[in-house]
């Protein structure tokens, strides 16, 4: 099998996902259940909104591979009456020197919702790891494909310094198939 690149793991991304998450807010001693839609799609390099946020890290949006923007609406039990709901442009910019890593900027972050550049990088056997600092945060994300329509996320936010785990979680999202 030949190593996962970038643009193999956007391109494999791509569709209307169901998402069952389970998450574990430390803080709070809580368990959450999050059902969620989520649409991916392929933007071209040459998109405004990709455009903007290289303009925003100052980098080229030349470097810009696979660009992409992520919508998601769910439910979770903590508060039944609240819509998750939010989107955001992801843009790899992938390391020249090292196919299998780079940075990821994003307009909305995982683990606070403002501008985030993290460190991506893909393992040998195709799991994809995010890592970003926030103000007062950091997170790491793990994304891996059981198969072409399966895929697992396992996620950690931990305090600023990375002295504590605040919220652990793991999801299954499952691709919808359109039916013939």
């Amino acid at each position: 099998m030949a190593r996962m690149d970038i643009t193999q793991f956007v391109k494999n991304s791509i569709g209307q996902w169901r998402s069952q998450r389970s998450a574990h807010h430390m803080i709070f001693s809580h368990f959450e259940a999050v059902r969620s839609e989520i649409e991916i799609s392929l933007l071209t390099p040459e998109h405004p909104l990709v455009i903007e946020l290289c303009h925003a890290y100052r980098i080229d949006p030349s470097q810009a591979v696979a660009p992409f923007h992520m919508s998601w609406e769910g439910q979770s039990d903590w508060d039944e009456n609240e819509v998750l709901k939010g989107s955001t442009v992801l843009v790899p910019i992938p390391d020249p020197n090292r196919s299998n890593q780079g940075q990821l900027l994003r307009d909305r972050g995982y683990a606070e919702t403002i501008p985030a550049a993290g460190r991506y990088q893909i393992t040998a056997d195709g799991v994809f790891i995010l890592e970003t600092e926030y103000d007062r945060a950091a997170a790491e994300e793990r994304i891996w494909f059981a198969n072409p329509n399966l895929r697992f996320r396992v996620s950690t936010i931990k305090t600023s310094d990375g002295t504590g785990v605040v919220t652990a979680s793991f999801a299954s999202e499952l691709r919808s198939l359109a039916k013939t």
